[in-house]
């Protein structure tokens, strides 16, 4: 898959190849908030320079995540 692939590829560009983490645990650490800022600040090119969060949660019948949370919850 051609979007898989280029999640990747900007992970390791934007992310991996600019640090030398000490452990494992610093590693997750750091890709998890990559990952965080790639969702819901970073733009995206396809989605017209917005982040994919944002896009998801307009698209979505409810348009805040937090009412999500507390209806499940």
């Amino acid at each position: 898959n051609i979007f898989i692939e280029r999640l990747w590829r900007t992970l390791k560009y934007e992310c991996v190849y600019l640090h030398a983490w000490e452990t494992g645990s610093e590693t997750k650490a750091a890709i998890r908030k990559w990952m965080t800022f790639y969702n819901h600040q970073r733009p995206h090119s396809a989605l017209a320079g917005q982040p994919p969060a944002l896009v998801y949660w307009q698209r979505n019948d409810n348009n805040q995540p937090d009412q999500q949370v507390q209806r499940v919850a």
